[in-house]
C-alpha cells in the first residue's frame, strides 16, 4: 500500500470545506500536505482553493531536514490535475526553487495545463545540454528533472528545443532517452523515435519496460501496438498503454472504426 492509500484509508473522509481549512493549519504540516494531495485527487476546482494551492507554491514553514519543500511539491502537483490557468506563473516560478522535485512537480503539472507560456522556462533548465546532465552534490538524481523538462517539451508542442533534445536520446540514464525520444516523435512525428521505445520493450530490466509502456500510450505511437501486448509486463499496464494508442488515434480518425482501431481493440479484450 502506498503512503497516501495508507494515510486515506486511516483518516476520516473530508469535505472540501474541511480540505481548506486544514491547507491553512500553520502548525500542522501533515495535515496541510494531505489536504494538498485531497483537493488535487478530487478535482475541487472552487476559486478558493485555487488560491490557496497557489499561495502554499511559496511555504516556507513545511520543510525537510534537508531543505526540501513537501507542501509545495504537492501543492504543484494539484493545480496542474486542476488544470488551472491561474497557477502558470506561480509555476513558472517554481521551476527556479532549489527543491529538484518542486521543480519536477512543476514541470509535470505545466504538462498538464497546457499552457505555452511556460515553454521559455522549461527550455532554461536544459542549458550546459548532457554534459551537465549529471548528478551533482552526492544527490541521488540529476541536476533537473529532465524526463519531466522533457515530457512537458514534447507535450506543448515546442518544436523550437528539437535541437537541444536531441542530444538526450545518448544521455547514460535510459529514462532520460525515453523521455527523449518521446518528446521528438511528438514534435515531429517521426517512427524512428517511436521505434527506439518499442525496442525498450525487449529490454531485460522491468522498470524500464514499464516506463516505455507508458511513454508509448502516452504518444499514441500504433506501431507499438503489438509490441506492447507482446511485451514482458502487467496485463494493467499494457491495458493502460493501449488505451492510450486507441484514445490517441479516435481522435484523429472519423466517426467509423478503422481497422487499426478495431485491432487495438482486439488486443486490449485479449489481456482482459
Amino acid at each position: 500500500m502506498s503512503d497516501f492509500a495508507e494515510y486515506e484509508s486511516n483518516s476520516p473522509s473530508l469535505t472540501v470545506e474541511q480540505a481548506l481549512a486544514n491547507l491553512q493549519q500553520k502548525d500542522d504540516s501533515g495535515l496541510r500536505y494531505y489536504a494538498a494531495w485531497w483537493l488535487g485527487r478530487f478535482r475541487v476546482k472552487e476559486p478558493e482553493a485555487i488560491t490557496m494551492l497557489i499561495d502554499a507554491l511559496g511555504d516556507q514553514t513545511d520543510r525537510t531536514p534537508d531543505g526540501g519543500y513537501p507542501l509545495r511539491r504537492n501543492a504543484a502537483t494539484a493545480l496542474g490535475k486542476l488544470e488551472s490557468i491561474a497557477a502558470v506563473p506561480a509555476l513558472i516560478d517554481c521551476l527556479a526553487c532549489e527543491d529538484y522535485y518542486v521543480r519536477e512537480s512543476a514541470a509535470f503539472a505545466l504538462e498538464m495545463i497546457g499552457d505555452e507560456q511556460c515553454i521559455p522556462a522549461l527550455i532554461n533548465l536544459l542549458d550546459g545540454g548532457v554534459e551537465a546532465a549529471v548528478q551533482v552534490d552526492g544527490k541521488p538524481h540529476l541536476r533537473q528533472p529532465y524526463e519531466a523538462i522533457l515530457e512537458a517539451l514534447g507535450t506543448l508542442g515546442a518544436r523550437n528545443a528539437i535541437l537541444m533534445i536531441e542530444p538526450f536520446l545518448a544521455h547514460s540514464t535510459e529514462k532520460v532517452q525515453y523521455a527523449a525520444a518521446r518528446a521528438l516523435y511528438q514534435l515531429t512525428g517521426e517512427n524512428r523515435y517511436g521505434d527506439r521505445l518499442i525496442q525498450a520493450l525487449d529490454g531485460k530490466d522491468l522498470q524500464l519496460r514499464r516506463s516505455a509502456l507508458m511513454d508509448l500510450g502516452a504518444i499514441g505511437y500504433l506501431n507499438a501496438a503489438d509490441p506492447i501486448y507482446n511485451t514482458l509486463a502487467e496485463n494493467s499496464l499494457k491495458l493502460i498503454a493501449l488505451k492510450g494508442l486507441l484514445e490517441n488515434h479516435l481522435k484523429q480518425q472519423s466517426d467509423a472504426l478503422s481497422d487499426q482501431s478495431k485491432h487495438v481493440m482486439e488486443l486490449m479484450d485479449g489481456l482482459l
